[in-house]
């Protein structure tokens, strides 16, 4: 209820088993005078096809629905959780599984991660969710995460965005898959600025500092 954009809980039966997810109409998105109106739903998932790509999984799966009960939208898992236990006061070992977080939310050039915005299951796991404002030419970054900054990035995660920077490339014979099934969510600039951004994590070696020239926090935090 709280939301700036329409959110739905909403259910989906496949086959006789009712799952729970999250919907939100494109139509129901407030404009935004930098990102392209009626697109947030479609960035939810490209970041969920990143995530996927990465191999890391930690966005829940999501998938566009032409069909949606109040007109197209995405439509994501929803993962049960206690909303009272997020980022700002994780306990230590939890902050420090966020490492993979941080890194794709440069990536995905995310505009928007609170701290509610980081999830953790029932069983354990954590999932991150709410990327409608991600993609965007511009360096746009702010998260509330900055735990890491100066430290080398794991050499298994550097192996992994070098994968994910060789799926983007295309050949010969056009677009890769990965960059073709982006260009269904994405404007072909936004495709070429997340090789970009992953290059250049690439050739740093280390997890970046805040940019001092604008603000790198969400608002609010939470």
């Amino acid at each position: 209820m709280w939301g700036s954009n329409y959110t739905f809980f909403t259910q989906v039966d496949w086959e006789g088993e009712i799952i729970h997810c999250v919907y939100k109409p494109s139509r129901g998105e407030r404009p935004l005078w930098d990102f392209p109106a009626a697109t947030l739903a479609r960035r939810e998932v490209a970041a969920y096809l990143v995530s996927h790509a990465l191999g890391w999984n930690l966005t829940p799966p999501t998938i566009y629905r032409e069909d949606g009960p109040i007109g197209p939208g995405s439509v994501q898992l929803y993962i049960d959780h206690d909303p009272q236990y997020h980022y700002f006061n994780f306990s230590i070992e939890d902050r420090q599984r966020l490492r993979p977080t941080a890194l794709l939310d440069i990536i995905i050039n995310n505009a928007d991660r609170k701290g509610s915005h980081i999830l953790k299951a029932k069983d354990g796991s954590l999932w991150l969710i709410d990327h409608g404002v991600c993609f965007h030419e511009e360096d746009k970054l702010r998260t509330v995460i900055w735990d890491f900054v100066g430290e080398p990035i794991p050499e298994d995660r550097c192996a992994d965005m070098l994968e994910l920077l060789q799926n983007l490339r295309g050949g010969p014979n056009g677009p890769s898959e990965l960059a073709q099934e982006l260009g269904k969510y994405l404007h072909r600039n936004e495709i070429a600025a997340i090789s970009k951004r992953v290059e250049a994590l690439l050739v740093q070696g280390v997890f970046p500092e805040p940019d001092p020239t604008r603000r790198p926090f969400p608002w609010p935090e939470l």
